[in-house]
């Protein structure tokens, strides 16, 4: 039913609707405006279950995929007899796989929630929304984008937005944290940005003959790429001396590693990859709940979608010749957060230490170079998402009532919040990897496809989930347990506003958790859609 829609278009598009709307809403129907924000975010949440449900995993994503001509600059003709052109093109292309589904129902259903928990707003509600929506547009056209270019302008949107979203409605450093993000993203950004150009002037150049002309195009197309990136015939892979010619198109092998490590420093300032974290401290600990619970739960996820959209599945040659480099850095993430992480005594900033390390696991799993490894990174992305949301979600209800986050501050909140309370020592379960929640698959899948290989890196990993349970049991168990303020034995449970996300998110832990075939099925169609045969066509087997 969905092959006869432009599903892929009505999801990215829905929250610019919603946009619109606000815009003619006058400010002081606050009531009326957070309902339309609450409404624009469902729209696109349940038209990303409806594509997840309706999705065949054995045709892949080529049924969703949406392609119309865009933007085309013709260059200055060098031609014989006028009958050769040369042309820029970009496409406003889209498409999904075993790889973006995942993420994109991930990024719907976080800001949905993130929009419930947008209660906490309290000035400038309508710009607020308006940035809110936006950042979410950027965010699904990141997961959607099979244009470069395309891919480009829906990251920068995010950076824009969230810089507003944080230097307007953070906290008390909310300008200093917003300038950090603008800062370190923004290099990263432009080190993509070089690598893209790169791409569309070699792998993206094709000829196309047609009507007796010669057309010598530059294509942004990530499926022509791709297949160029492949093909051992097409011009990007030809040496000048097979041509009996000039090749400025060929990619040599030196060329291919400065990509594969541009595309590495952009990504990886991005997921972040020590020591290009310092940056997501200060958004965690100053960003309002609402934006931290999208920043951590989809926006890091970005980073390390593009390393593998980008650097693993378009270099796999690097990549792999890279892995153990690739693993000793998810070592460092994951031993680095964690100890980090169990010396701090604000629990925004234990959590924002929780994350570092939890992305490394993400790192191992790409850094297996093989279907489990890969299965486990995607799945990481996907449960850490739910679970670090979920985190800030009930960070921002603590924070709400009590005025602090300092575990010195805190104590026996399980007598006078116990619902809440409960919630945060399953997402903390959750978090350190329990059996039976979705934080124990990820991590299992990433270090059993690493043990493989790199069985002493595996090995080490395994102290930073060790200590992952000593450091959020610590602060969890302090929060909840132990004597209670007497200034806290009024405070109220969670409202039905904060509990219906807190219930919603916890539900999607637990499912995949208990049966994380939901997810692993979709995964592994993508991997072997796109990985397996790219390996056996240029590195043979």
């Amino acid at each position: 039913m969905l092959n006869n829609l432009p599903v892929l278009s009505l999801i990215l598009l829905s929250p610019l609707l919603g946009v619109l709307i606000l815009l003619w809403l006058p400010k002081h129907r606050s009531s009326w405006m957070k309902t339309a924000v609450v409404i624009t975010t469902l729209v696109p949440l349940v038209l990303s279950f409806w594509l997840y449900a309706d999705y065949d995993k054995q045709q892949g994503g080529a049924a969703f995929d949406e392609q119309l001509s865009w933007i085309e600059v013709p260059l200055n003709k060098e031609s014989q007899a006028g009958i050769s052109a040369f042309t820029f093109t970009f496409q406003y292309a889209l498409g999904v796989d075993g790889l973006s589904l995942p993420l994109l129902l991930l990024t719907t259903l976080v800001t949905a929630m993130a929009a419930l928990a947008a209660v906490h707003v309290k000035k400038r509600w309508k710009s607020f929304s308006i940035w809110f929506l936006l950042l979410e547009t950027g965010m699904l056209g990141v997961f959607l984008a099979r244009d470069l270019f395309l891919f480009f302008v829906f990251f920068e949107l995010t950076l824009i937005a969230m810089y507003f979203l944080i230097g307007i409605w953070g906290y008390f450093n909310r300008e200093r944290a917003a300038n950090q993000f603008l800062i370190y993203n923004g290099i990263g950004s432009a080190i993509m940005l070089i690598a893209f150009v790169l791409l569309v002037n070699t792998a993206g150049f094709r000829i196309d003959q047609a009507g007796g002309q010669v057309n010598f195009i530059y294509s942004g197309s990530y499926a022509d790429i791709f297949s160029n990136m492949a093909d051992p015939a097409a011009w990007v892979n030809m040496a000048p001396e097979q041509l009996g010619m000039i090749n400025p198109f060929q990619m040599t092998d030196t060329m291919q590693w400065v990509l594969f490590v541009m595309l590495l420093v952009a990504f990886g300032i991005k997921l972040p990859v020590f020591p290009f974290h310092t940056w997501m401290l200060k958004v965690h600990t100053e960003a309002p709940p609402s934006v931290v619970m999208i920043h951590s739960g989809i926006l890091l996820k970005m980073g390390a979608y593009g390393l593998l959209r980008f650097g693993l599945l378009l270099f796999p040659e690097q990549a792999r010749d890279f892995a153990v480099p690739l693993a000793a850095l998810g070592v460092i993430n994951i031993l680095y957060g964690a100890l980090l992480a169990f010396r701090q005594r604000e629990f925004k900033l234990v959590l924002a230490y929780s994350s570092i390390s939890h992305m490394g696991i993400v790192l191992l799993g790409l850094a297996a170079f093989n279907e489990i490894g890969l299965q486990g990174a995607v799945f990481q992305l996907v449960s850490h998402g739910l679970i670090s949301a979920l985190l800030f979600l009930i960070v921002g209800s603590i924070y709400e009532r009590t005025g602090t986050t300092e575990l010195s501050g805190l104590g026996g909140l399980a007598r006078s919040m116990p619902f809440i309370s409960g919630v945060l020592l399953t997402a903390g379960l959750a978090s350190l990897g329990l059996p039976g929640l979705s934080g124990f698959i990820g991590e299992f899948l990433s270090l059993l496809g690493l043990f493989e290989s790199m069985r002493w890196l595996s090995a080490a990993a395994v102290l930073g989930v060790i200590l992952t349970a000593v450091y959020m049991l610590r602060a969890v168990l302090k929060i909840t347990f132990g004597s209670q303020p007497e200034k806290f034995g009024a405070l109220k449970d969670a409202r039905l506003i904060e509990a219906v996300p807190m219930i919603v998110l916890l539900a999607f832990i637990v499912l995949l958790g208990c049966y994380p075939s939901v997810l692993t099925d979709t995964v592994q169609h993508g991997i072997d859609g796109l990985f397996e045969p790219l390996l056996a066509t240029r590195a043979g087997g």
